[in-house]
């Protein structure tokens, strides 16, 4: 019948840890048990040359076997028989040079010659050696027999017992057997706490299982389109899916080192190191919008996953810019159905010369402020932003104006970085000027080239920030805007609040401008207010920057466009918005 190897996990261990402790004992007392048979052995034959040196060491002895002669009851004999019974020894045997016995424990095998061959000891040598003779096998010792003057005249040889020896052997094996099952034991409970263990830790899954869990979690890893970013209780990575390393800029080397060794200081790098707690936190990296959660581990480590929602918030920028299309639109209808029943009462009254002139007035009004933004910025992007902010701004009771000072190519190297940035500083802008109310609100905004360098400022009449946030509110996160979520938060207001897990607009703007290898600041604006300011080298075209021209010089002072009808209309703003 063949033996079925387990397949839990738990299971295999503790069969392979029982084996393996059982084999272990049993090689270990069957080691200790051949050199301890040797070590008897040994002893035995040290003992015996102990008491054969001993006996022949006795001036008596040889004195007696040079003047008596080989008798049972002579006086070699009984000297013999009192060493013998005090040491214990099986037989101690004295001898003549011709190898007769004058002493023996059996009487009658006096006078005869020994059953082994002497001449070793009689040549003046020692022997030590374990063999069989007319008593059995003993551990014997032999050593030459000397007169007063050290001439040889005879030998001892003294045997113990080889049954004491063994028997001595085997008496320590039941103590060895019990240590050895005491270990065996505490073996077996250490694999049974090991295997529970273990059981817990893979939850009773198979080994096979554990292969397949790996593989698939190996192929889910850097299969999804979410990044994973896993770390332990001291900060270092330990895993790094594809996707995470794209988002956050790492390689496969990334694993094993620290958070703060391959990552910026930043929002980021305090998420994934868990110093800012919540769910669903932003984070800027490289220019992308990322959404993070953390999740600690019963390890003290924590995986965090990242999101990409950096089309989310260009989608949520495009509605935004939609909706306020809409609500200027909605405004210019009803300002055009001002116009209109304006125009009709005109017609009834009589008036058509005056009823021409107003529709003349109002057309090149739109018509200009149009072309005038198209004339300064030629790019159709943003033209077509300032257009439309126009038009909010209006709504909100905000004066939009372009500075006099405003010229910028149509050779944009990426349009959509300059609409971010400028529709961050705008909205932002905007929010400030609504929030302060004062006699005549406005933004201005002024868009330069410097050779291929695109400089973008955007001053307001907000409260303006203070000078110990103005690092701050580049950060990602934080925001004075605790109703709605939208991008490009900025802190504005005297006493500032700050509100976690938004704020991304301004940290956007800062991200492309170093990417760019530019930077992004905010000054007061003189009169109250703040001025933001975001350089771009690199941004534009180096030869149509030069064919372009810098800004002409007007040779008399020109006012800020205001891009805004020239009289306030009563329900909404003007179709130059």
């Amino acid at each position: 019948m063949r033996i079925r190897w387990p397949r839990r996990v738990f299971a295999q261990v503790l069969t392979a840890q029982v084996a393996l402790t059982t084999g272990v004992m049993v090689l270990a007392t069957s080691l200790f048990l051949a050199p301890l048979g040797a070590e008897l052995d040994d002893q035995a034959m040290r003992r015996a040359l102990s008491i054969a040196q001993t006996t022949a060491a006795d001036p008596n002895l040889a004195r007696e076997l040079v003047t008596t002669a080989p008798d049972a009851h002579g006086p070699v004999q009984a000297d013999a028989e009192r060493i013998r019974t005090a040491t214990g020894a099986l037989y101690i045997v004295v001898m003549d040079t011709r190898g007769v016995r004058w002493s023996h424990t059996h009487p009658g095998e006096i006078g005869r010659h020994v059953s082994t061959d002497p001449s070793r000891t009689l040549a003046g040598r020692q022997v030590r050696q374990i063999d069989t003779g007319t008593l059995g096998r003993s551990a014997r010792a032999k050593v030459p027999l000397r007169d007063g003057r050290g001439r040889i005249i005879g030998a001892v040889s003294v045997g113990i017992a080889y049954d004491s020896v063994r028997e001595r052997l085997l008496g320590t094996i039941p103590g060895l057997l019990r240590y050895a099952g005491a270990a065996l034991a505490v073996g077996v409970l250490a694999a049974i706490v090991l295997s529970r263990r273990l059981r817990r830790r893979t939850h009773g899954v198979a080994f096979a299982d554990i292969s397949a869990l790996l593989e698939e979690r190996e192929a889910m890893l850097h299969g999804i389109r979410e990044g994973v970013v896993a770390v332990d209780r001291r900060g270092r990575i330990r895993l790094v899916n594809d996707e995470a390393g794209r988002l956050l800029g790492l390689d496969c080397r990334a694993a094993g080192r620290a958070l703060e060794e391959v990552l910026p200081p930043g929002r980021t790098t305090e998420v994934l190191a868990g110093r800012v707690a919540g769910p669903d936190l932003l984070a800027v990296s490289g220019g992308r919008v990322l959404v993070a959660n953390r999740m600690p581990t019963q390890d003290g480590g924590a995986v965090v996953t990242l999101r990409d929602r950096t089309e989310l918030e260009l989608l949520g920028r495009e509605l935004d810019s939609t909706q306020g299309l809409l609500d200027a639109l909605r405004a210019q209808d009803h300002e055009h159905a001002n116009q209109l029943h304006t125009v009709r009462g005109l017609l009834e009254l009589g008036r058509y010369e005056k009823a021409v002139e107003f529709v003349t007035e109002v057309a090149s009004t739109q018509r200009a402020s149009a072309e005038q933004i198209a004339e300064r910025v030629a790019d159709p992007l943003l033209s077509a932003l300032l257009v439309g902010k126009a038009a909010i701004a209006a709504e909100r009771g905000v004066s939009l104006r372009v500075s006099p000072s405003t010229l910028l190519p149509d050779t944009v190297v990426d349009p959509r970085d300059l609409v971010t940035v400028l529709g961050n500083l705008l909205d932002n802008a905007l929010d400030a000027a609504a929030e302060r109310r004062c006699a005549e609100p406005f933004v201005e905004v002024e868009l330069r080239a410097e050779r291929s360098t695109a400089v973008l400022r955007v001053s307001d009449t907000g409260p303006g920030v203070p000078p110990e946030l103005r690092e701050r509110i580049f950060a990602e996160g934080w925001s004075t805007k605790a109703a709605r979520s939208v991008a490009g938060e900025r802190a504005t207001a005297g006493p500032v609040t700050f509100h976690r897990g938004r704020g991304i607009g301004l940290a956007l703007v800062r991200r492309l401008a170093e990417r760019y290898g530019g930077m992004a600041r905010v000054t007061a604006r003189a009169g109250g207010g703040a001025v933001f300011t975001v350089v771009l080298p690199e941004a534009l075209t180096p030869e149509d920057v030069s064919a372009r021209g810098a800004p002409r010089s007007p040779e008399r002072p020109e006012r800020p466009e205001r891009m805004e009808p020239r009289k306030r209309r009563p329900l909404g703003s003007g179709a130059s918005r």
